[in-house]
């Protein structure tokens, strides 16, 4: 069971690297796949100078001991000791400078790894379908993109950078130790050096998987933290700081466990590492101070031998740690690979044409759709929305009104039948030019946190500020707009929490009026809003809406007597449809609904007038009003 997981880890690992094959050589920059040559030539220049530092220091040590006679690999000007001095720490520095070469050389093509990734990240979220945005959680999905771009540079770094490198110049210490002092000392070289891999590998296996329960623990703990501050006032309305907070701490404490894990089995793997590699040396010390003592070697081997193992510790210690990091990294980022590899639900077809607009009709046949098999919401609903002409969609909660609209965006693809506009199925079509022929103003208007001119702006990028400004007075927001201190530079806040409903409503209607679609969707446009502003809003709604293709999913009946054709669902099938007095007169489910929200508006206004009379009586009598 062990090696099937092993095995299965392996062929992970495999998998992702060879996904980051491609951002580590990037075959459309020939100018970074050469950088990426020359920081490798700089490296192994590097690695050979490094090879030639104790050298420098064996030949000084014996010069000045009196014990050097020369040799053809030092030239003449090289043999006074204090000439090899400097030549070793000329050498130490021209190998430094190379090393810092190299580095200065791979930083753009570790950056442009992570923006590319990130990049391609970022466009296959917004790719996805509602559905998996809908079961996702946003704090989770930014910290997994966060933890694997940072994880990115290690790997491409480490491993394009390091491990051959490393495995060179161990080859390289390991071919001078067997010519030059026997086969021996490459034994206990090669021991140690197994040794050391064989316990970093196992030790770092064993922390991956308490690295993998610290991510799930960051990541919950920050999924809960942004989720309890976008829902800042409901918070607040039902004090529950103290639970949120709870929360938040009861995933803080199981990271911190993680995290406690984490440096602790690193201080073991580091003791472990220096036992080892301590050992190793002992060994050889030992063996070359015999050798010394006994006149075979001479106490500049002995110190060169000292300097080569020392050197050696360094690519060793990269060893373990360039493993722990990239299979760390590996871990980071093994859930951006999993987000890339989610396959979109509703695609394009391969050869896919935009939508040609004549005149914006819309036509749903026998439409059938689930977002759950064993739940059917819509049962084979069929009806027309004729162009330029309006017809609303009523009904209960829960009867599918507002997936009437999600599917004509096309965000979920029907199980059966067709949705098509002037003749074309929505699916024979390209998702962008369907979309852009479409406008939406929902019932919750979420807005950027950025300028009222740029939430305006959004919905035609290229509009000038002429015509941005046109729409915000057709949409009746442009006089509040520029009595603000800022005006149309004013910040709207987080979700646009700064505006009120009915001020988010009428930029979300003046972004459509700038967007210009031939067909249009209000999505109970007015239902979150009191009396008096739904009736301002509606009157910019039916600016916005004239000579226009409109689909209107309404919650107050109010706001839709004047639509073409009134259309009543209920559980997934149309229960009536016709205008509002044709509806009014059979005395059905349409009726039904009209009888209790006149009702209930109509006790709201005796109630409110009641009030008022009351209120005035109080004043008039010189007492202060109580509150209501």
């Amino acid at each position: 069971m062990a090696n099937k997981t092993v095995s299965a880890e392996s062929g992970k690992t495999l998998q992702t690297i060879r996904n980051l094959w491609p951002y580590m050589w990037p075959t459309e920059r020939p100018d970074l796949r050469m950088r990426v040559v020359w920081a490798t030539v700089f490296l192994i220049v590097s690695k050979v100078v490094l090879i030639l530092v104790p050298y420098f220091f064996k030949w000084a040590t014996d010069a000045l001991n009196g014990k050097f006679e020369g040799s053809e690999l030092v030239p003449v000007l090289l043999i006074g000791p204090l000439m090899l001095v400097a030549a070793y720490n000329l050498a130490r520095v021209v190998q430094a400078g190379l090393n810092q070469l190299r580095d200065a050389l791979f930083a753009s093509v570790g950056q442009y790894a992570v923006r590319k990734l990130a990049y391609r990240t970022f466009v296959h979220m917004h790719d996805l379908s509602l559905r998996f945005h809908v079961e996702r959680r946003t704090g989770g999905l930014s910290r997994i993109i966060e933890r694997g771009t940072k994880g990115i540079e290690t790997i491409v770094r480490f491993t394009i950078l390091n491990t051959a490198p490393t495995i060179i110049e161990f080859l390289m210490t390991a071919v001078i130790f067997a010519v030059t002092y026997g086969l021996s000392y490459l034994a206990v070289v090669v021991a140690t050096v197994w040794l050391y891999t064989w316990f970093t590998v196992r030790a770092s296996d064993w922390r991956i998987n308490i690295r993998r329960d610290m991510n799930a623990s960051d990541t919950d703990a920050n999924s809960k933290a942004i989720d309890s501050l976008l829902n800042f006032e409901t918070v607040k309305y039902f004090g529950n700081e103290a639970m949120e907070a709870s929360r938040f701490d009861a995933a803080m404490a199981r990271y911190e466990v993680s995290a406690t894990r984490i440096w602790t089995s690193l201080g073991w793997l580091n003791f472990g590492q220096a036992v080892i590699f301590g050992a190793g040396m002992a060994v050889m010390m030992i063996m070359s101070g015999r050798e010394v003592l006994a006149g075979t070697q001479t106490l500049g081997d002995f110190v060169f031998i000292n300097a080569m193992l020392m050197q050696l510790s360094i690519p060793l210690n990269f060893i373990g740690f360039i493993y722990r990091e990239v299979r760390q990294g590996l871990t980071d980022i093994e859930q951006m690979f999993d987000l890339l590899d989610v396959p979109q639900e509703v695609m394009d077809k391969p050869h896919a044409k935009p939508l040609s607009i004549d005149r914006g009709s819309v036509h749903f046949d026998n439409v059938e759709f689930a977002y759950d098999p064993k739940r059917p919401i819509l049962k084979g609903v069929s009806f027309d929305v004729p162009a330029g002409k309006t017809v609303a969609i009523v009904g209960p909660s829960g009867a599918g009104k507002s997936t009437l609209s999600r599917l004509l965006f096309r965000f979920y693809d029907i199980q059966s039948g067709s949705i098509s506009i002037d003749g074309q199925d929505i699916r024979d079509v390209t998702q962008e030019s369907l979309r852009s022929a479409i406008g939406m103003v929902p019932q919750d208007t979420v807005l950027f946190n950025d300028t009222i001119a740029y939430n305006i702006r959004y919905g035609r990028i290229s509009a000038t500020e002429a015509e941005m400004r046109n729409a915000a007075e057709l949409a009746q927001i442009g006089p509040f707009i520029e009595s603000l201190p800022e005006g149309y530079n004013a910040m709207v806040g987080e979700r646009g929490l700064k505006l009120s409903g009915g001020e988010k409503q009428r930029v979300a209607i003046a972004r459509t009026i700038l967007k210009a679609p031939p067909i249009l969707i209000l999505d109970e446009a007015t239902s979150a809003l009191d009396s008096a502003t739904e009736h301002e809003i509606q009157s910019a709604l039916d600016v916005v809406s004239r000579n226009r293709t409109t689909l209107v999913i309404a919650h107050r009946l109010s706001t839709i007597i004047g639509a073409d054709e009134i259309i009543v669902l209920k559980d997934g099938v149309i229960a009536e449809r016709g205008t509002h007095l044709m509806l009014l007169t059979k005395n059905g489910l349409y009726a039904s609904m009209w009888n209790r929200q006149r009702e209930a508006t109509e006790a709201e206004e005796r109630l409110r007038k009641v009030r008022e009379e009351d209120d005035l009586g109080i004043v008039l009598r010189g007492k202060p009003a109580l509150p209501a």
